[in-house]
């Protein structure tokens, strides 16, 4: 799996790792052109910046997850990183959810941004049903990916991962987004003006930095003070 990497300080591995998964289509360049890595040293933070290139047949072949497992997420912990997060964009974001449900303690955080979030199918059904909390997800079999990801939204509270969700509000899977907002905490959830496009995602990075990361570092310096 390609990556390109943005250290914090050279030489020097982070506390905290993030690692991106991008949309469909889009590669690790297209968040450096999108003031990824601009926006977290503008503001001085802490944060090693893993960027992977997503191959279409690792998720044909359902090696993705082992991929991501393996190649991004336990070499980050070899190397000490206390605290990794997931940041997914559309196809990211289904990955991050798909992995997080399967190995919830082995990374800290996800950052979904206007995650793709299954067919027509199972979130009709989802809607059928009043929404994600009278929806039953039945018993499922290990390749039923979008109905264990929804699952995983559904029992979120019971997983001991963080879960930020960020979506322009026209985006035009808003409607699933909503659904999934429903079982977070409203600070969790972050609406903006857009569609499914890279202005909106990356004022959504920005105002998710400010919220996580740049809040705690103010945090940390008044206490240190």
């Amino acid at each position: 799996m390609r990556t390109l990497c943005d250290s914090a300080q050279p030489g020097v591995v982070a506390n905290t790792r993030v690692l991106f998964l991008p949309a469909a289509y889009t590669g690790p360049d297209d968040f450096v052109q999108a003031g990824f890595v601009t926006a977290v040293r503008e503001r001085g933070l802490p944060l090693d910046l893993v960027f992977a290139d997503v191959n279409l047949q690792h998720l044909t072949d359902r090696s993705i997850l082992r991929r991501v497992r393996h190649e991004l997420v336990l070499p980050a912990r070899a190397l000490g990183c206390e605290s990794i997060w997931i940041c997914g964009i559309s196809l990211g974001g289904f990955i991050g959810l798909s992995y997080a449900e399967r190995y919830s303690s082995e990374i800290d955080g996800l950052c979904l941004l206007a995650p793709y979030l299954g067919n027509h199918m199972i979130t009709g059904e989802i809607e059928r049903a009043s929404g994600v909390a009278g929806w039953e997800p039945g018993e499922l079999g290990p390749e039923d990916d979008e109905r264990r990801v929804w699952r995983f939204i559904k029992l979120r509270a019971s997983y001991p991962v963080e879960v930020h969700l960020g979506y322009g509000r026209e985006d035009r899977f808003a409607n699933s987004h909503r659904m999934m907002a429903e079982a977070l905490d409203p600070h969790a959830v972050q609406v903006v003006a857009g569609g499914h496009e890279w202005p909106a995602w990356s004022r959504l990075w920005t105002d998710f930095l400010d919220r996580q990361f740049v809040q705690q570092k103010t945090q940390a310096a008044a206490s240190n003070g």
